[in-house]
């Protein structure tokens, strides 16, 4: 049977007229409250001016496809009731004074991380994919990490930050980069390693429990799910399938490379974060570190050998042909930054660049 997945975007609220975020989640969550049949999907986020939604697991991708647009769907019909929108942006194009929500935790955050937490409106998209055990979750993290760049160049959809160009394809990620356990780790080699070292980071007292070890990919703490955390959400939803796809494709072959006792590559940490840092950067529109050469290598020609990495185990959960098309789609339109970046520039607009985006986002 085919390793379940379940997906979480977190959407930005925004004015439909304006463009600008507004800070309405409150009542966007108590509207979903209202219409749900059983436990809603959406969820509160650090910040106001956000709401986050779960798939159920899915074992087709298929099911994540429908899954991602229905619940995507719903958000702007809650949005809509509350008089406002949502878009799948990573962050804000236009400028925004984030509001903390008013939650224990987030006021925790609030007054421990001061600016890292007041300034994080970001969204991005964690994908579960099921584990046997925490044994192999751990096998996989070890074997996944030097691919996890590729995954933020693939989903970069960040572009803008504070009504400026930040540069970057993913703005967001060096955003997230300010909370003190984000990033890539080290190769662990076993869950007791893994746990100690969670253990050791939560009884520093920095962070307020197992729930802010913010790696970038990592053992769910709710789920027996691996999590990968590493991406942008996706201003597509065509473009988180293909996601989740490449996701559910690595897990499977660093399981099977596990089993097979193949060794985890020893890349360093530090390589690893430079490679984040030019994914962030160039997106798809120019070189990736190659996990395998840990040298540029254009961007086309890395993420083409990562679909061959996967391929026996995209084959055999008969992902391969639609991963192939989605992938040529992503080459020939670009991803969520490149897509922003033509709309300003043939808008001259931000605000008519965001009214795009919503249009988009529901696919």
């Amino acid at each position: 049977m085919p390793r379940t997945v379940g997906v979480e975007e977190e959407l930005l609220l925004v004015d439909a007229a304006s463009g600008e975020p507004r800070a309405l989640s409150s009542a966007v969550l108590a509207i979903a409250e209202k219409h749900a049949e059983g436990e809603s999907a959406f969820e509160p986020e650090l910040h106001s001016q956000q709401v986050e939604f779960a798939t159920h697991p899915c074992a087709t991708m298929d099911e994540v496809a429908e899954s991602v647009r229905r619940w995507r769907t719903e958000a702007l019909r809650h949005a809509a009731d509350a008089g406002t929108s949502v878009a799948a942006l990573a962050t804000s194009p236009l400028p925004v004074s984030p509001t903390i929500g008013m939650g224990e935790r987030y006021q925790w955050m609030a007054e421990h991380f001061g600016l890292t937490a007041q300034e994080q409106l970001t969204c991005g998209c964690h994908i579960h994919v099921s584990v046997e055990s925490d044994e192999e979750g751990v096998a996989v993290l070890d074997r996944v990490r030097g691919w996890l760049p590729v995954l933020l160049a693939l989903s970069g959809n960040s572009p803008f930050w504070q009504g400026q160009d930040s540069k970057y394809a993913s703005y967001r990620s060096r955003v997230w980069g300010r909370w003190p356990s984000a990033g890539p780790v080290d190769v662990l080699g076993s869950a007791e390693r893994y746990q100690a070292q969670v253990k050791e980071l939560v009884s520093t007292g920095v962070l307020r429990d197992e729930g802010m070890v913010y790696f970038d990919a990592r053992l769910s703490h709710r789920y027996p799910t691996v999590e990968v955390r590493v991406a942008d959400v996706c201003l597509d939803p065509a473009d988180t399938v293909l996601l989740a796809t490449l996701v559910r494709g690595l897990v499977e072959t660093a399981a099977r490379q596990w089993r097979a006792g193949e060794p985890a590559p020893d890349t360093s940490t530090a390589l690893l974060r430079v490679a984040s840092w030019q994914a962030a950067r160039a997106g798809l529109g120019d070189r990736l570190v190659h996990p395998r050469t840990l040298r540029p290598e254009p961007a086309r020609d890395v993420l083409r050998d990562l679909l061959d990495h996967v391929r026996d185990a995209l084959e055999d959960a008969g992902d391969l042909a639609d991963a192939q098309k989605a992938l040529a789609l992503v080459e020939r339109r670009g991803n969520g930054a490149q897509v922003q970046r033509e709309i300003l520039a043939r808008t001259g607009s931000l605000r008519d660049t965001v009214a795009e985006c919503v249009r988009i986002t529901a696919g």
